[in-house]
């Protein structure tokens, strides 16, 4: 039995007239990761803003594990940990001092603030960190504080904005394995505009576009829209394109600049055996064939683009 943990119905937000977040709505149960993605300016920080409370919606509402966080802020939002786009630290302080201070705020028991300081360090790899103020350490571990303090109060609900924005590549590899291991205890939603990061980490996957969303499933969905109706072949002696149209399920070819050929064929069809009997038969040196994936960032063009199709006819 699954346990739903967030509830978002009809989410918008208006600024001004316009609508910035459009009637998203999703759930999420315990033990997921949701990665929420989009490019900057989609609405995804607005719509993560309505989720923690720190907004309200124009329209719609949001539960956090059956309760409306409108109706009843203060028990939705202990259910929740936060970390926004620029992390709420106070650079002043150690890291220990600080997230003493966050355990206090989420009103952990006074006699468990210890235990949850040092249980937070162990998992966000800060354990020897604890006595270092805060503004000399690196971004990479300034955002670890950040994640700590979103966690300290052991919350059903992990919510983490742009994550590993500005980081070097192995802060970003800790930082999402981090995320990762974060999805095995709690409800995880990673705000992100890098689509890799979402294959790498998260089991469900929502795309925003223009305050809507283009694309709502399961991350094997979403990968499954990489591998279309092509394939990709290498040929020494390649023929004229004729002779390749020929076979049977082939509907189109095309010659890449990096002399490789990408076949279309029809749906239903898989014309790969043909080709190489073909290739063999004519002596056209075959030495590569293999499915042509389109790219995830091409993935997500494309949806973007039919969205803004259907706006613009729908106008």
């Amino acid at each position: 039995m699954t346990t739903i943990t967030v509830e978002a119905s009809e989410l918008t937000r208006i600024y001004g007239g316009r609508e910035a977040v459009s009637n998203v709505s999703f759930t999420l149960s315990k033990g997921e990761v949701l990665g929420f993605l989009g490019p900057n300016g989609a609405g995804k920080s607005t719509t993560m803003k309505m989720l923690t409370g720190n907004l309200a919606p124009s329209k719609g509402r949001v539960k956090i594990c059956g309760i409306d966080i409108i109706e009843n802020p203060k028990e939705a939002k202990a259910l929740i940990g936060y970390l926004p786009e620029q992390p709420p630290l106070y650079r002043e302080f150690t890291v220990d001092e600080f997230l003493t201070i966050a355990a206090r705020l989420h009103r952990v028991n006074n006699q468990h603030i210890k235990k949850a300081v040092q249980v937070a360090k162990e998992r966000c790899g800060l354990t020897e960190m604890g006595k270092r103020l805060i503004e000399n350490l690196s971004k990479g571990y300034q955002q670890r504080v950040g994640i700590a303090q979103a966690i300290i109060h052991n919350p059903m609900v992990v919510i983490l904005d742009e994550p590993t924005v500005g980081l070097d590549p192995i802060q970003i590899r800790d930082i999402r394995a981090l995320i990762k291991e974060l999805g095995g205890e709690h409800s995880v939603i990673l705000s992100t505009h890098i689509l890799p990061e979402v294959e790498m980490v998260c089991d469900h996957v929502q795309i925003i576009h223009k305050g809507q969303l283009v694309f709502n499933g399961a991350i094997d969905v979403l990968k499954q829209q990489r591998h279309g109706n092509k394939l990709l072949i290498g040929l020494n002696n390649p023929p004229e394109n004729d002779a390749l149209l020929k076979i049977a399920g082939v509907t189109g070819i095309d010659t890449l600049p990096s002399g490789l050929i990408s076949v279309r064929y029809a749906e239903g069809q898989l014309p790969a055996e043909a080709i190489v009997q073909a290739a063999v038969k004519s002596g056209w040196g075959l030495y590569q064939i293999n499915p042509d994936q389109t790219s995830l960032e091409e993935v997500f063009v494309q949806l973007t683009f039919q969205e803004q199709g259907l706006q613009e006819q729908a106008a």
